[in-house]
């Protein structure tokens, strides 16, 4: 489990195909003296487990499936990743709880100035898009965000100059891609209704 509170920026430093799945190896400021081969860590919202590390970097293998229903089938060399380790018993629940498991991607399609914050919007995947509450919770690459405005398939949020700066969101244009977790609650209360 995850808060969607990122800890480091990461760099993608090596990616190799192996048969059907993928494997990255991931540079970070993380003391991997703490961090345990089979370690749980969220790479942009996607929880992947760590398979063999160095003095500062860690590698991770990746399924086909995973690859086909997130975006970390595009990353190439040099690409920045929001990194977050596994939440502990105790830790400040800073953002939302987060699984760590991608629902599906998004696009980007504006990014305005607003203040000295940034007004972001969106368009999430249809049936998706009915879980996307106004002043609910959603995960955006790995980031605990609030919903400011839904209208149909399209969401807004609101970026504070932290969250653009400590993360990879400042890196966003219209067209991109994200991997969107809705809200764990909206997830279980629509099963609920569809069984009731």
């Amino acid at each position: 489990m995850f808060t969607g509170i990122v800890t480091d920026i990461a760099t993608v430093r090596m990616v190799r195909d192996t048969n059907r799945d993928r494997r990255f190896e991931i540079g970070t400021a993380y003391d991997l003296s703490t961090v345990d081969i089979g370690a749980s860590i969220s790479h942009s919202g996607c929880c992947l487990t760590v398979v063999e590390k160095g003095a500062d970097w860690f590698a991770v293998e990746v399924s086909g499936e995973t690859l086909a229903l997130t975006h970390l089938g595009d990353w190439k060399v040099g690409r920045r990743v929001n990194l977050e380790r596994a939440a502990k018993v105790g830790d400040e629940l800073g953002g939302h709880i987060v699984s760590g498991h991608v629902d599906g991607i998004g696009e980007v399609l504006s990014v305005t100035p607003e203040g000295g914050s940034r007004r972001v919007q969106f368009r999430a995947p249809r049936p998706l898009h009915r879980f996307i509450a106004p002043k609910g919770s959603i995960t955006v690459d790995g980031v605990s965000l609030t919903v400011n405005a839904v209208e149909d398939d399209l969401f807004g949020v609101n970026l504070i100059p932290h969250t653009w700066e400590v993360t990879t969101l400042g890196d966003l244009a219209a067209g991109d891609r994200v991997n969107l977790e809705i809200d764990m609650l909206a997830r279980y209360l629509a099963r609920w209704r569809e069984t009731a």
